[in-house]
């Protein structure tokens, strides 16, 4: 991951590998699966109460989808913040943890004020930390606000 916009970091470790394999491992778990799709694929809120309508919604399977994609990321996310994996190699294999960050990204004022700080901190403060992750971030928030001008009203506005 080293480049030149970036610190010199120390090289990845067989170590990371086993912990990214691990990680993808479990994404292909069957209800893993099912809430990946869901979060990815299906839902697209274009406000915070359509975010809060499942967020809130306790006992059905949307709620359990999205609180298993969310927490997944941030269990991850914190790996490479303590210095458990690389940095580099997850930026390398877990780009869908920024996707689900991007996609969110313009409701997490109110979604904070809402569950609390701690909803989706660890997956901003690593794609915040290294330049290849803001742009990842920001390449992804492009096309989300270009899907969401296709087919109506952008994320967070109502």
């Amino acid at each position: 991951m080293p480049t030149k916009k970036t610190k010199r970091l120390k090289p990845a470790t067989p170590a990371d590998a086993e912990i990214a394999m691990r990680l993808y491992d479990l994404r292909r778990e069957s209800e893993m699966r099912k809430a990946r799709n869901f979060v990815n694929f299906e839902f697209w809120p274009r406000s915070f109460e359509e975010f809060d309508a499942v967020a809130s919604s306790m006992d059905s399977p949307q709620n359990a989808y999205l609180r298993q994609v969310q927490s997944y990321w941030e269990m991850a996310a914190s790996l490479v913040l303590r210095g458990t994996l690389h940095p580099g190699v997850f930026l390398d294999w877990c780009g869908e943890a920024f996707f689900t960050y991007a996609k969110f990204k313009p409701l997490l004022r109110e979604i904070r004020a809402k569950m609390g700080p701690a909803a989706f901190a660890n997956i901003e403060a690593l794609a915040t930390q290294y330049p290849e992750m803001r742009d990842r971030v920001k390449m992804l928030e492009q096309g989300i606000a270009q899907r969401f001008r296709q087919s109506g009203t952008p994320a967070g506005q109502k």
